[in-house]
């Protein structure tokens, strides 16, 4: 987080990033997590940094627990708080008694922490938890207890939001925490009231979705939190109110076409944006797609050309032609990937034909874009078109071509290209031809997969690992299947695991199951489990006085430069890692390897794909802080597997919430971020305290 001195220089630069009307909640929120900051400047209390490090080991010993018991019953709130949070991270339903006492907490900024954590320890349930006492019956009747009587607004959104996202067992469940939401919304006096509804009956959306839709008074209260404002009041007031209340009249098909054009006119964008995807998903307001595709905000007209194209219909394959000439790259190449279903057009088969062999941008670092995905699109378009053209692109000296190549080669089923390409000196091009060939040759090409199992880059080994399953040629298959397990255990990194987790699969389904690897040492010395989750120890009192109230200025190469507010206070282990690693240079050169327009960017990784990130796992940290635009989150793949890697939310993102740790907020530069494309390189990442 940055400093006491932290300023809004420029408000246009804010808004990019949170809406307008929760400037003030959000710069709240922020100056919150400053002055907890600030206190971690002061000496620390010796059971804080107890409780911060029995929390990191994931507590697995008598004696941690007992810690961060003894810390929740403490005198000193900050160290309380802590222990609650870290109590309900565990996700050990056991612990739930241990955490109900701080419902009842003087401090209200306790009581809202002990709500969330409940929720997050009940999620143990729905991980294999002994369905024994305490039960999710005894935890909803406790939350709707303290809703009840709590008199505190963010108190009561907490309580609100925890209810609606416990793991539900059976239809009284639903029915009850239904019922204290709409209870809820109807005594709701405050704008926090209403946000705190409205992520509750989000998330209770989607988790009662398995025992029907919603009742009508759930789905009226919805309807009543996307009412815009009256005339007179600011436009933009109660933007994030709306947005989630239409997420959840999505999922519980709750809205017809007045509601639909209504947000589709709404003045924020992402309220917007939602109508658009409401409307190709539920059939509701479907002429609100046309509007949306001339929308001001590029979000906008990316949902609008995909419902374009999801419903079908003889417009698809024009409003996708004229998609490319969108002043957006991102629109554009979404425009080209969708005119790979418009084989029956003429004029998206020239279209298509043209960016291929436009490759006049193609050798710069950000002009590839296009003629890649061109192919691709032009290979399942237009077969007989596609191939002339594929060779210039296995040739490139861009490795990003080569393996757009790949992909259009195994819609073309070549399997010349695709053995070429299977050999390629970038495993991320490896990978996609390995794809390829199980796809199109299966297991005519095991050679092929494996020679790929002795490349270094994970990504090409579980590939490769994964197309040898079922393989006819045991002889072969077997002894090269074992050597690469056995050298990705004794290199003892904890990010190999999904290409170890392959590697084992594909042995025992050929019936040479490996026996279960013993527990190595990595070259520090941390010890690194059977799961390959490497716990460290990281948190001292001198780190944590250190990183204070940081921030962080990250410049991409060729685009610009944007800032984090980077959230101590939230995440503790985290920011230290982050801050670590980004004074290291760990990050400096790396890419932007993932952009999923209206989704999330994601980069941090040293081999530009999501399996190939820092040897050592980071343990999660999740908390209050929401998936909201601009929030900054690290990438797992189950919990307490971050490597390290980084996204970003393009949008809100409310169905991560309490699912991915989120370590800082964007602070300025969201344009930036927005401009960033696949490969994109991170220049340099500076800790500026």
């Amino acid at each position: 987080m940055r400093s006491e001195k932290l300023k809004v220089k420029s408000s246009k630069k804010f808004h990019g990033t949170l809406s307008r009307i929760r400037l003030g909640r959000w710069l709240a929120a922020i100056v919150f997590a400053l002055l907890a900051s600030r206190a971690v400047a002061q000496p620390v209390p010796a059971a804080r940094v107890s409780a911060l490090g029995a929390e990191d080991r994931r507590a697995p010993t008598t004696a941690d627990v007992s810690t961060l018991r003894l810390a929740a019953r403490g005198r000193d709130p900050q160290t309380a708080r802590l222990a609650v949070r870290a109590l309900g991270r565990l996700e050990r339903p056991a612990l739930i008694p241990d955490i109900l006492p701080a419902l009842r907490h003087a401090l209200a900024e306790l009581r809202s922490e002990a709500a969330n954590a409940l929720a997050q320890a009940a999620q143990g349930w729905s991980a294999g938890a002994p369905l024994a006492a305490p039960t999710v019956d005894s935890v909803l009747s406790a939350l709707i207890a303290r809703l009840g009587v709590e008199g505190e607004a963010s108190v009561r959104a907490a309580l609100a939001e925890s209810i609606g996202r416990l793991p539900f067992r059976n239809a009284d469940h639903v029915a009850r925490a239904e019922a204290a939401l709409v209870e809820a919304f109807e005594a709701g006096k405050t704008v926090t009231d209403r946000l705190g509804t409205a992520k509750g009956f989000e998330a209770f959306a989607r988790a009662s979705r398995s025992f029907g839709p919603p009742g009508g008074a759930a789905v009226e209260a919805l309807r009543s939190l996307l009412a815009p404002p009256a005339p007179g009041i600011d436009p933009l007031r109660d933007a994030r109110v709306r947005r989630l209340a239409l997420e959840a009249l999505i999922v519980a098909d709750g809205l017809n076409d007045h509601l639909v054009a209504s947000a589709a006119a709404d003045p924020d964008p992402q309220v917007r944006r939602l109508a658009m995807k409401a409307a190709w998903t539920t059939g509701r307001g479907l002429g609100s797609l046309a509007r949306g595709l001339d929308d001001p905000a590029a979000m906008v007209r990316l949902e609008a050309l995909r419902g374009t194209r999801e419903r079908g219909g003889d417009q698809a394959c024009a409003s996708s032609a004229r998609g490319l000439g969108d002043a957006e790259t991102k629109v554009v190449l979404l425009a080209l990937d969708q005119l790979a279903g418009c084989g029956a057009s003429a004029e998206a088969i020239a279209r298509l034909e043209d960016a291929v062999t436009d490759l006049s941008q193609a050798g710069s670092p950000r002009g590839w874009h296009r003629a890649a995905h061109a192919i691709v699109s032009l290979a399942t378009a237009a077969p007989d078109r596609a191939a002339p053209h594929l060779g210039q692109f296995v040739g490139s000296s861009i490795w990003q071509l080569r393996m757009y190549a790949a992909r259009a080669a195994a819609v073309l089923k070549d399997r010349a290209r695709l053995d070429t390409l299977a050999d390629d000196r970038d495993d991320n091009v490896v990978e996609a031809a390995i794809e390829g060939l199980a796809a199109s040759a299966g297991h005519a090409a095991d050679a092929r997969y494996v020679a790929a199992l002795s490349r270094t880059g994970y990504q090409a080994v579980r590939a490769a690992a994964i197309a040898l399953d079922g393989s006819p040629n045991k002889d072969l298959a077997v002894p090269a299947l074992g050597a690469a397990l056995g050298r990705l255990v004794a290199e003892g990194r904890a990010n190999s695991t999904d290409a170890r987790t392959a590697l084992t699969r594909t042995l025992t389904t050929l019936g040479a199951a490996p026996a279960p690897p013993r527990p190595v040492r990595s070259a520090s010395g941390v010890r690194v489990t059977n799961a390959g989750k490497i716990i460290s120890t990281i948190l001292t009192s001198d780190a944590l006085r250190r990183l204070a109230a940081p921030r962080a200025r990250v410049t991409i190469a060729r685009v610009g430069t944007f800032e984090l507010a980077l959230i101590t206070a939230e995440a503790p282990a985290t920011v230290l890692r982050f801050a670590n690693l980004a004074e290291s240079g760990y990050y400096n050169g790396l890419t932007f390897h993932r952009v999923a327009p209206n989704f999330v960017i994601q980069g941090g990784s040293p081999g530009a794909n999501e399996y190939v990130g820092h040897p050592d796992y980071m343990r999660d940290e999740l908390g209050l802080w929401p998936h909201v635009r601009g929030a900054v989150g690290i990438s797992t793949r189950g919990r307490d597997t971050g490597d390290a890697q980084i996204f970003i939310d393009l949008v809100d993102n409310p169905r991560l919430d309490h699912q991915y740790t989120v370590f800082a907020q964007v602070l300025n530069g969201i344009e930036v971020i927005d401009r960033i494309l696949e490969g994109d390189v991170i220049e340099k990442v500076e800790i500026v305290p």
